[in-house]
């Protein structure tokens, strides 16, 4: 009845908050307080030439060197929890996902029809029980995915390629999306070359104070961070999901028509690199640069490859007009949680919210901290290129799940948002800013849901 109450008070807001304009920070001046100081600092020429005054100006936030990494401390880490916490549903805080209504086929059309269901509903024995059995497959399903390992991860993964499903209506030339291991080195380079040609390009003028195209994308992120991010276990939105499936899409979508990128998409099978992330050939000088842990007690600016130098003026958080370098500091301990053992785990999830409960907070969430540094900013995360193969992976696993049953590609439960859960339903808009124009109009979730329907076309080669 709280539940029902609960939905009822919120259904207003059920189609989702339309996520805030972005806020211009460079109108307001500091505090006068951040410019004192018990003398100016000053080194002699000499000094000077030798990099001596980086290393003893005593900088704020806002004035920080974007030659060298700061502190590790200035990036918050990505809140996660490990997979024991998984197997015992830790990720899902006090919540009861499961009393949550389905909208799709065969569940709820909309709220009024769930309202109306609930106003006849017969006791809670029936529930109770349904819940009993529910939780028991569940941890059957875990243990059995446990004993499965990696040894035939990979004939499975065929096996799902062979024999996946076709639903009436979908597309019949869906674009593929290669592993970046069968992608060839032209098209690597021809990607990486297309990347770089957001980031020379101007900004659109519609994410100020971007500095460039590339930074759209970084500011888009930022400022809808809110709204497409759980706060905690304790408090979520299961929009995460969709709206970075789209997110991803719309990056695509750019690539090509701003920057004329021509070939397959690529994404990162990065289960594959668990724990050994910086062996991975998708972090070399060739690629995305030198995977590297930290300088002393900072992040390490990229020095290798062709994002060498990258800088952004984003970040960390929501913070704008902060010039800084892209970085990273790898932690090996963190990425080893992004493996088959996580992945199986959340593969054996049976509902939408505990599937992506289970996925936001692990093996997402490690695989940022991971990598560390402009990455372990959930906020302004998109800052690192990397950040757009970390969450190809995201999509695949959430596509692979789908492929588990037709309710999965069909029906969605969930909180619409942070603020009281009220219900995700088909009609929940997702918002893109028309980062991509005409391409990217808001969607609501039924437009999204599916890889080969509604507004999208494709699949991942295995």
């Amino acid at each position: 009845m709280k539940l029902l109450v609960a939905l009822c008070v919120s259904a207003a807001a059920a189609a989702s908050i339309p996520a805030a304009e972005p806020v211009d920070q460079t109108q307001e001046g500091l505090p006068l307080s951040d410019f004192e100081a018990e003398e100016f600092p000053s080194v002699t020429p000499e000094e000077a030439a030798a990099g001596d005054d980086i290393l003893h100006m005593n900088y704020i936030l806002s004035g920080r060197s974007a030659e060298k990494g700061w502190p590790l401390s200035t990036f918050k880490e990505v809140p996660h929890v490990s997979p024991e916490e998984i197997r015992q549903h830790k990720d899902v805080g006090p919540n009861n996902f499961s009393a949550l209504p389905v909208f799709g086929p065969g569940h709820h059309h909309n709220l009024q029809s769930f309202f109306d269901e609930s106003r006849h509903r017969m006791g809670h024995e029936v529930h109770f029980l349904s819940e009993i059995i529910q939780e028991k497959t569940e941890r059957l399903v875990d243990r059995i995915g446990d004993r499965i390992g990696d040894r035939i991860d990979r004939l499975e993964d065929a096996l799902d390629n062979f024999l996946e499903p076709r639903d009436a209506g979908d597309c019949t030339n869906p674009n593929i999306r290669y592993e970046w291991d069968n992608y060839s080195t032209s098209d690597k380079k021809a990607f990486i070359s297309a990347v770089q040609c957001l980031i020379n390009a101007k900004p659109s003028g519609k994410f100020s104070p971007s500095k460039n195209r590339y930074e759209d994308f970084v500011r888009l992120h930022q400022s809808y961070a809110p709204n497409i991010h759980s706060r905690s276990t304790q408090v979520q939105t299961h929009k995460f999901l969709l709206w970075h499936r789209y997110y991803f899409w719309a990056f695509e979508q750019v690539l090509r028509d701003e920057c004329g990128f021509n070939r397959a998409m690529p994404w990162w099978d990065e289960k594959k690199w668990a724990g050994k992330f910086s062996q991975s050939t998708l972090f070399t000088d060739q690629y995305f640069g030198v995977l590297t842990g930290p300088t002393g007690n900072s992040a390490t600016c990229l020095g290798t490859g062709p994002f060498a130098g990258l800088q952004s003026s984003l970040g960390p958080g929501q913070t704008t007009n902060n010039p800084h370098c892209v970085q990273r500091a790898v932690d090996e301990r963190a990425t080893a949680e992004t493996g088959v053992n996580s992945y199986n785990l959340c593969q054996g999830r049976t509902t939408y919210p505990e599937f992506h409960s289970c996925v936001e907070f692990s093996f997402h969430a490690q695989g940022h901290n991971g990598v560390g540094g402009t990455m372990k900013d959930s906020i302004a995360s998109p800052g690192d290129p990397a950040f757009f193969m970390h969450h190809s992976y995201v999509d695949y696993t959430f596509r692979k799940w789908q492929l588990g049953s037709l309710t999965r590609r069909t029906t969605i439960s969930g909180c619409a948002d942070n603020n009281g859960c009220p219900p995700l339903t088909l009609d929940t808009m997702i918002y893109m800013g028309g980062i991509c124009g005409s391409k990217c109009p808001n969607l609501p979730v039924r437009e999204l849901l599916r890889t080969l329907q509604g507004h999208f076309c494709y699949k991942y080669n295995y």
